[in-house]
């Protein structure tokens, strides 16, 4: 065994999901239970606003929730674990609604000729994540993120790995495309 360290991971690079230092062998780590149940509400929530199906959210949530527990290890070193179950509930919301849609379709083609509303989301907020989930993919995380969450943006370019500039261009990004799927003028936009 070499006594050499392991580059860090890009988690660890970030900046916002860092290791802590630690001071001793006896340092006790964080149980995982404590963790679950701080974090599930929201980041079922988070979930729920990139997938549109409260099935799926809490789906995506226990994907998360379950790779954490098996790198819970590393993962309760971090400062910030939520920030990684996050990431990774933003990752696969993406793929999770693309398979969603074209399953959604396949149906509609077989039995009915329309497509079935996947959305639950009450009326008000329908069209807004409707919206939401027409962005592009990082639009779409950083809009959920800001909004549903109410995170900063410098913790948000921790969560999604990007830099706080690219966060702020994504909100911009999204807010105009917002404006032009809601029919909305320049000035109601802002």
């Amino acid at each position: 065994m070499s006594d050499t360290l392991a580059a860090p991971s890009p988690q660890v690079r970030s900046g916002l999901i860092r290791e802590r230092p630690t001071t001793s062998d006896a340092e006790e780590v964080p149980a995982f239970e404590d963790f679950y149940r701080k974090e599930y509400r929201a980041v079922v929530g988070l979930a729920y606003a990139l997938s549109g199906s409260r099935w799926a959210a809490e789906d995506l949530a226990q994907d998360a929730f379950l790779a954490a527990h098996d790198r819970w290890d590393r993962i309760s070193g971090y400062d910030q674990p939520g920030a990684w179950v996050r990431r990774v509930v933003a990752n696969r919301s993406i793929s999770s609604v693309r398979k969603r849609r074209s399953e959604a379709t396949a149906l509609v083609r077989v039995a009915f000729g329309e497509r079935p509303a996947l959305s639950e989301i009450s009326a008000d907020g329908a069209e807004f994540w409707d919206a939401v989930r027409s962005l592009p993919r990082r639009q779409a995380q950083v809009v959920a993120l800001f909004y549903l969450e109410d995170r900063p943006v410098a913790e948000i370019a921790g969560i999604l790995e990007i830099a706080p500039g690219t966060v702020k261009k994504h909100l911009f990004d999204g807010r105009q495309a917002f404006a032009r799927l809601l029919g909305l003028g320049d000035e109601e936009a802002r």
